[in-house]
């Protein structure tokens, strides 16, 4: 009887333990608020690819879903679906996973309003909507944010003024707000880089609200201009101005594509690519840390082959010793600025990132200079998979 009660009691306690820790997101009716969140968020959503297939309305825990990441305490954390071919919108539900730290939506067609519910979470460090197609105004709620660290909003078609509330956030490291169709003057953000190029209607930060001040007023000729000097003038005259006139909308066109190029090249660039190597620079992607290509160099015995673990199609992945004693394994890609080495980089970094999976190896860090472009992960001395496949 007495090993009864016994067996009763520990379970009694197990029960509460367990109300305990997912009481934190549940409603009185027993609704998971964060599953409820992330379903309005996939119902806004067309999905090509089917990536959010695994987001079920009768689940309780969305820390097992496809490109979530949650705390320790089992609250939503991450939001990362880069590069995905989404199209839709994103809904004003997101408002309500109030411990979200990152939202990676990037390089998607996501259009429609950014939701200003976004300024509830008082969490948030990484915001990208860059390159989709958002519209209308950034919200001024985004100024609520004090913890926003890093903000693209880079290559959509946003309108209106900066707003002024984005001035009030003290820790920013980058805003990008490049490519978009802003106008007005700008407020005086605090980012160690803060990016405009590309809003033709951008006035600096002291400009009158006459913004036409800071462009020239565009030349114009009369229609008969030409027609109206003098027909005295002779052959020669007319050659050289025929002449003049040619050269004149050769350059023009000439310099349009050169701005054309330009244009596309820092289309594509990423933020990795803006910061400048002499700052120890924490590029805020969640429990990365970023190393000096000093440190992986001494780390690798300057990428000495005795350390070479593996190659792959991307790169080579050297052992690595740091300073404070720790074994890491480090993959220098190679090729990284032609065609796929610098994607794999962004996506290894922005995606494999969010990855957690008792099978998987968690990225820990990476390295980004002008020519170099590392990545860092815990070492494990027992060899991949595939060697493991063909040992």
């Amino acid at each position: 009887m007495e090993i009864k009660n016994l067996m009763l009691f520990r379970l009694g306690l197990l029960i509460l333990a367990l109300n305990g820790v997912s009481s934190a997101t549940l409603s009185p009716t027993g609704i998971n608020y964060e599953v409820v969140a992330l379903m309005a968020i996939k119902s806004n959503l067309h999905d090509p690819y089917n990536v959010l297939e695994n987001w079920d309305s009768n689940s309780v825990d969305p820390c097992s879903w496809r490109m979530v990441t949650c705390t320790a305490d089992g609250y939503v954390s991450a939001l990362g679906l880069p590069s995905q071919s989404l199209s839709g919108s994103l809904s004003t539900s997101i408002g309500n996973l109030s411990y979200l730290q990152s939202v990676l939506l990037q390089n998607n067609a996501i259009s429609g309003s950014i939701p200003a519910t976004i300024g509830k979470l008082e969490k948030l460090v990484t915001l990208d909507l860059s390159n989709n197609t958002f519209s209308g105004e950034i919200p001024a709620s985004l100024g609520d944010l004090k913890n926003l660290n890093y903000l693209r909003l880079n290559n959509n078609s946003l309108t209106g003024a900066c707003p002024d509330s984005l001035s009030k956030i003290g820790g920013l490291t980058l805003v990008d707000l490049s490519y978009n169709n802003l106008s007005g003057s700008l407020p005086k953000i605090s980012a160690r880089t803060f990016k405009v190029v590309g809003n033709p209607l951008i006035c600096g930060p002291k400009a009158s609200n006459n913004c036409s001040a800071f462009f020239p007023e565009p030349l114009s000729l009369p229609p008969d201009g030409l027609k109206a000097q003098s027909d005295s003038g002779s052959k020669g005259h007319h050659v050289a101005v025929a002449f003049g006139a040619s050269f004149g909308a050769a350059f023009f066109i000439i310099l349009f594509l050169g701005l054309l190029v330009w244009w596309r090249y820092r289309r594509n660039q990423q933020i990795f690519f803006d910061v400048n190597e002499q700052y120890v620079l924490e590029v805020c992607l969640g429990h990365l840390k970023r190393y000096t290509f000093k440190e992986l160099r001494a780390a690798t015995d300057h990428f000495n082959s005795k350390n070479i673990l593996g190659r792959g199609g991307f790169g080579i992945v050297y052992k690595g010793l740091l300073s404070d004693g720790t074994l890491v394994a480090v993959k220098r890609l190679k090729d990284y600025n032609i065609a796929g080495g610098e994607i794999q980089f962004q996506t290894e970094v922005e995606t494999i990132s969010l990855a957690v999976h008792r099978n998987l190896l968690r990225l820990s860090g990476f390295c980004t200079t002008e020519n170099e472009r590392l990545l860092v992960y815990p070492y494990m001395p027992n060899g991949s998979v595939a060697s493991r496949l063909r040992g």
